[in-house]
C-alpha cells in the first residue's frame, strides 16, 4: 500500500516537471527594438558625482581610447567618462574610435566616476 502511494505521488510530482523540461532551450533571439529610446549625456551624468549615486543610463556616442583591459574612455561628443565592459558583452563587429554605438549600463558617481556598461548598441 505504502509503494503505491508513493508510486502515485512521484508519478503526479514528476509528471509535469518532465513535461516542461524542453521548454528551457537556449533562445537568444531577444527583442529587435528599433524604435526610439530616451538617452542622457554624460554632462548631466556628472552634474552627480557624490560617492553613492547610481543610476541607470543610457548614452549615445564613441569609444575613444582603451584605459586598461575592460575600461575605455566614451565620448558623446561634448564630455568624456570612463566606461567598464562586462565581461559577457559580445559584439559581430570591432569597434574603431569612429563606430557611434549606444551604450546601456549604470552610472556611478565617486572619485572616478564610470559607466559599467551592461549591453552595447552599435547605430
Amino acid at each position: 500500500m505504502k509503494k503505491a502511494v508513493l508510486a502515485i505521488a512521484a508519478s503526479v510530482i514528476l509528471t509535469p516537471a518532465i513535461a516542461l523540461a524542453d521548454g528551457h532551450k537556449d533562445n537568444n533571439s531577444g527583442i529587435a527594438y528599433t524604435g526610439p529610446v530616451e538617452s542622457t549625456t554624460i554632462a548631466t551624468l556628472l552634474e552627480n558625482t557624490s560617492m553613492f549615486s547610481e543610476q541607470e543610463a543610457i548614452v549615445d556616442g564613441k569609444i575613444v581610447r582603451q584605459v586598461r583591459n575592460d575600461k575605455f574612455i566614451f565620448s558623446d561628443g561634448q564630455s568624456e567618462i570612463q566606461i567598464e565592459l562586462d565581461d559577457d558583452i559580445k559584439l559581430a563587429q570591432p569597434l574603431t574610435a569612429e563606430t557611434q554605438v549606444r551604450i546601456f549600463g549604470e552610472y556611478e558617481g565617486g572619485k572616478t566616476p564610470e559607466i559599467e556598461v551592461d549591453h552595447i548598441q552599435i547605430l
